[in-house]
């Protein structure tokens, strides 16, 4: 019997098989064929740059069951390879480590993710362990019936307890790094936002997306002067001695795909934002 290959995770193993590239006895099988035992099995792995490859990482799973998990991401972590906003990331992505976890569906380069976070925003996403798993995730995003939210620290207050911003955003104009309501390109986003706690200089707020664009959050405050505290890039960049913006996907609830069941996860503010929160308080 030829030696057991290993290839990482079971959804690299789910991919490999429907793309031809494991063969028993000679012929290609079908996901669902059993070994009986003392077949031959070759396995055909990836070997071209930049293939993936599951790595064993220290990530906080909130949730799980056989279709899905709803992972804790920590800040500095990029979600997946392509994103390039500081240089393209060929290993120790968010991806990377998913894969160790059977996350499978959807973009060969981002399997199993759904949606994402910014490099430097903490907090929640849920991930696909399967194409079906992540066709009905996508559809419940598209039909926004996955409840996101965050906690947002952000420089002056606003005008109302509560709002609606709703602004078009899109690659800005003049500088392609960043993303603005003045882009040739506008998408329809929506953001919703509560006071949670008026602060001497700063606001603590609930933000709720009802789209989910490219730096979506962060543009929208900006917008309507309330940039968030420490962003380098849209707010008050080492605002309250922060390394990162005070952003953090705390809440994320939706009705189970497949059981129809509910899903509320919630993740507690990480050490540097709940420190960066009590500097806030003290001023």
């Amino acid at each position: 019997m030829a030696a057991r290959p290993e290839v990482g995770s079971r959804g690299l193993a789910e991919r490999l098989i429907v793309a031809g590239a494991v063969v028993v006895d000679g012929e290609s099988r079908a996901k669902s064929f059993r070994l009986e035992g003392g077949e031959d099995v070759l396995v055909e792995l990836p070997d071209e740059p930049g293939a993936l490859v599951a790595e064993e990482m220290d990530l906080r799973v909130a949730w799980e069951d056989e279709h899905l998990l709803v992972v804790d991401k920590q800040a500095g972590i990029v979600v997946h390879p392509g994103s390039a906003g500081r240089g393209r990331h060929t290993s120790g992505t968010l991806v990377h480590g998913l894969l160790a976890l059977d996350a499978a569906g959807g973009d060969e380069e981002r399997p199993g993710i759904v949606h994402r976070l910014d490099r430097d925003t903490s907090g929640l996403l849920v991930v696909a362990r399967s194409e079906e798993a992540h066709r009905l995730l996508q559809e419940l995003i598209r039909r926004r019936e996955v409840e996101r939210r965050y906690l947002a620290l952000v420089r002056g207050a606003p005008r109302s307890r509560t709002g609606r911003i709703d602004a078009p955003i899109g690659r800005d104009r003049s500088e392609r790094t960043r993303h603005s309501l003045d882009t040739p390109t506008p998408r329809e986003a929506v953001t919703w936002f509560e006071v949670l706690e008026p602060l001497p200089v700063h606001t603590l707020l609930d933000v709720r997306l009802e789209t989910g664009r490219t730096h979506q959050i962060r543009v929208h405050l900006e917008a309507i002067g309330l940039p968030l505290a420490g962003d380098p890039v849209y707010g008050v960049s080492g605002d309250l001695g922060l390394e990162r913006q005070f952003l953090h996907a705390a809440r994320l609830a939706f009705a189970h795909p497949f059981t129809g069941e509910r899903v509320d996860v919630e993740s507690p503010l990480p050490d540097d934002l709940a420190a960066a929160l009590e500097r806030a308080r003290a001023l």
